[in-house]
């Protein structure tokens, strides 16, 4: 079998961000040894509501906790209420406390 393209990897990383947790586009990239393609887990993160298999993709915002992906979710505020279901405060479309909820695939997966 092939390996999984890059954004099944992605996929497959954000299948494992605890509810209650984020990371960033960046931090998938560099995890997945891609640094500088934040991007492209954006692009990812756009496509994965067509997922067969689900992907949490409101887990993931930008490097200073900004909701950016928001309006990929059927509704400017849906991404919102998804992280505050989940006990994640969001003020103006930013993460309250980010560095308390990040999650860092670098340091909580062995690739």
């Amino acid at each position: 079998m092939a390996d999984p393209s890059f954004f099944e990897k992605v996929f497959e990383v954000v299948r494992l961000i605890p509810p209650g947790r984020v990371t960033s586009y960046g931090a998938i990239a560099a995890y997945l040894g891609s640094v500088g393609a934040a991007r492209m887990v954006g692009w990812a993160m756009n496509g994965s509501h067509h997922c067969s298999e689900y992907v949490p993709a409101h887990r993931v915002v930008n490097r200073n906790g900004t909701l950016t992906g928001k309006h990929h979710f059927g509704g400017s505020s849906v991404m919102k209420q998804l992280l505050e279901s989940e006990g994640i405060e969001v003020i103006d479309d930013q993460i309250v406390d980010f560095s308390k909820h990040f999650w860092d695939p670098a340091k909580e997966l062995r690739y």
